[in-house]
């Protein structure tokens, strides 16, 4: 099995980084949380790759090539995001790791700072017996999505950015007669009030 893990992510330009905490955090403070979590979430990828055979792609927006290695190494995957609402551009980045022979797929974003080894080995191992591994978020969405086959279907038709994508994903998965493994549930941090769930970033640095 060739395991693989996608991060979808952006380059840290403040203005356009965690927009909806600009209001509490400022510009520069919200790039900066976002810098932060980026660097968190890669350092979680990186344990998870000591442990067993795992190439890490890095899907961003903003930047460029040459920044966004400097930023995170040069040892990692890297490619724009493609255009399209945000369904579009999973679903493409999903289709090209399939087609580059990838079989055991686990992609995720960097607004979970509790993302675990572990749970990212749990989705590796769900890959094995179910179609498609969730990690959801408690806001609604999903943290976490893995995939052991191409289905693009899963990605129509959902109401990106609301608290309904993860159930509607599995009701998604259900017609299609899909086998999911769940993950714990954890926070994303988008919002103001969601701070408060974390302590050990430096939002002015």
């Amino acid at each position: 099995m060739t395991k693989h893990l996608i991060i979808f992510t952006r380059y840290p330009e403040p203005g356009k980084t965690k927009t909806r905490l600009i209001p509490v955090l400022g510009e520069q403070g919200a790039a900066n949380l976002h810098r932060q979590m980026v660097e968190k979430t890669l350092m979680i990828a990186r344990q998870f790759q000591e442990l067993e055979p795992l190439s890490i792609e890095i899907r961003f927006t903003g930047g460029n090539l040459d920044v966004m290695q400097h930023w995170l190494g040069f040892d990692l995957i890297y490619d724009a995001q493609c255009f399209g609402d945000l369904g579009d551009r999973m679903r493409k980045a999903f289709q090209i790791a399939f087609n580059e022979g990838k079989n055991q797929i686990i992609m995720i974003g960097t607004d979970c700072p509790f993302l675990t080894v572990d749970i990212l080995a749990q989705g590796f191992k769900a890959l094995q017996e179910y179609s498609i591994v969730l990690g959801p978020a408690k806001d609604g969405g999903y943290y976490l999505i893995g995939l052991n086959r191409y289905i693009p279907n899963i990605f129509e038709n959902i109401p990106w950015g609301t608290s309904e994508v993860f159930q509607k994903t599995l009701n998604c998965c259900e017609t299609l007669n899909l086998s999911v493994s769940q993950l714990p549930q954890l926070s994303d941090i988008d919002r103001p009030e969601d701070l408060e769930f974390i302590v050990d970033f430096n939002f002015k640095s």
